[in-house]
């Protein structure tokens, strides 16, 4: 099992690269929990969110948690944050592995239109 202080010193390491690498981009962030999953387009700059969608909306509450209620939130993501006008993010996935839940909800994102 991760201990707590593991999982934070990755937060810290991934979200640091993300910074590094670019800032003029917004910041997709997901958080998973064991019910649910949940993703925002941050702009830092600003300290606001963008878009924000997850599986507790009433149009993907039915899927539960799995990968298929992650795909259902990645296109819903991308969708509304191309409808406020941003095309182009960079993924934080926080502590989590790029794996999964993770993964399926990154994927779908970019077929939706949105670019890591």
């Amino acid at each position: 099992m991760v201990s707590r202080v593991e999982i934070e010193k990755r937060k810290v390491r991934v979200r640091n690269k993300l910074k590094k690498s670019s800032s003029d981009r917004m910041r997709l962030s997901v958080f998973r929990s064991s019910k649910h999953i949940y993703a925002q387009v941050i702009d830092d700059n600003n300290g606001v969110t963008v878009a924000s969608a997850s599986s507790l909306e009433k149009s993907s509450s039915s899927l539960g948690s799995n990968i298929e209620s992650a795909s259902k939130v990645g296109s819903d993501i991308a969708k509304k944050a191309i409808k406020a006008g941003v095309k182009e993010v960079y993924f934080d996935r926080g502590c989590y592995k790029y794996h999964g839940r993770v993964k399926a909800l990154a994927d779908n994102a970019r077929e939706a239109g949105l670019k890591f």
